[in-house]
């Protein structure tokens, strides 16, 4: 177990989501504050390999952890092997989530919902009932989840991954009420358009397209795109000892969507 750093305490952060996109962003972030790292990967090892080479080099220990959110037993399993290899967790940050379509709401298929329902929603309230147990037992910890713009300003066709986030800030904020009493606290970064992950994939398809991305831009009081650091150094802050007087708290890093 490393030493207590400013910027966190013992042991290590737990990335679901950590290998790629925000999710690594966040990863390295964390391991430039001295901490050691644990981040999951759904089925692309290679690629969280490589991202924890990438980790390990700013002098911190970084294991890697196959799950896929939508299953318990896996959610429960990465929990037992990063706290069997790191000893504590000091802090669980959710950056993991489904590969969101873009249809409207009359065009949601029974498929596509349960989908998203069985990971990023019933995914999250199992990583939610399975850490508390630690974080209890250890004096506490910080919980973070990386959620959506989408809830501050209604964008069309986003319903997939807006609902079932709607419904995870209820869960996080309960967490922030019911366990502070143990120093556990929980927060969650509101993402607007971030230049990764989904935002690439739909790009390449053609949904995201010049003119689509000319009128977001119009829209916004920033006029560019966010990157994956932005949301690191907004989710490092809340995974850190820097908030540790903060919980309950939805931060919007959206270049002023939400406004």
């Amino acid at each position: 177990m490393r030493k207590q750093t400013p910027e966190f305490g013992p042991g290590a952060s737990l990335v679901f989501g950590g290998s790629g996109g925000i999710g690594a962003a966040i990863a390295t972030r964390i391991a430039q504050g001295g901490s050691d790292v644990a981040i999951t990967y759904k089925s692309r090892k290679e690629k969280a390999l490589a991202a924890a080479e990438q980790i390990a080099a700013y002098g911190v220990r970084c294991t890697v952890h196959q799950v896929d959110i939508a299953n318990r037993q896996q959610i429960d399993h990465a929990i037992q092997e990063a706290v069997e290899a790191h000893g504590r967790l000091h802090s669980v940050v959710v950056a993991a989530g489904s590969d969101i379509k873009q249809p409207y709401l009359a065009d949601v298929t029974d498929a596509e919902w349960d989908e998203v329902i069985n990971g990023d929603l019933n995914g999250f309230f199992r990583i939610v009932k399975g850490i508390i147990p630690h974080f209890r037992a250890n004096d506490g910890g910080s919980l973070v989840h990386i959620s959506s713009a989408g809830l501050g300003r209604t964008p069309p066709k986003d319903v997939l991954s807006v609902a079932p986030k709607a419904a995870n800030e209820a869960l996080v904020k309960y967490v922030a009420k019911e366990e502070g009493i143990h120093n556990i606290r929980a927060n969650s970064v509101a993402v607007g358009v971030i230049e990764t992950g989904i935002f690439k994939r739909l790009e390449a398809e053609g949904v995201f397209n010049d003119a689509w991305k000319q009128a977001v831009l119009g829209a916004l009081p920033i006029k560019h795109f966010g990157q994956p650091e932005d949301i690191a150094e907004a989710a490092v802050f809340f995974a850190s000892n820097r908030s540790k007087y903060v919980t309950g708290q939805l931060l919007f890093v959206d270049g002023g969507y939400a406004v």
